[in-house]
């Protein structure tokens, strides 16, 4: 899962300090949650995914496919 999250910020070229104000958190935080020092919220997840435009199982791991999200 961590490591996920830091290829698809990596991917979109977006700095830690970048991706945690967006989600309004302290890039301390967000930092660990990169390093798997701190379990990701679901709630954090699900900004995660919808952000990246993946599906939650991508961000945990339990697919190799982004799969899109549906815009419902």
């Amino acid at each position: 899962m961590y490591t996920r999250i830091r290829d698809l910020r990596e991917d979109s070229d977006i700095s830690q300090a970048r991706i945690a104000e967006i989600f309004g958190m302290h890039t301390t935080q967000y930092r660990r949650y990169e390093l798997g020092e701190s379990d990701i919220p679901l709630g954090v997840a699900i900004k995660l995914a919808k952000h990246y435009n993946v599906s939650l199982d991508y961000i945990a791991g339990l697919s190799r496919k982004k799969i899109p999200l549906n815009k419902d």
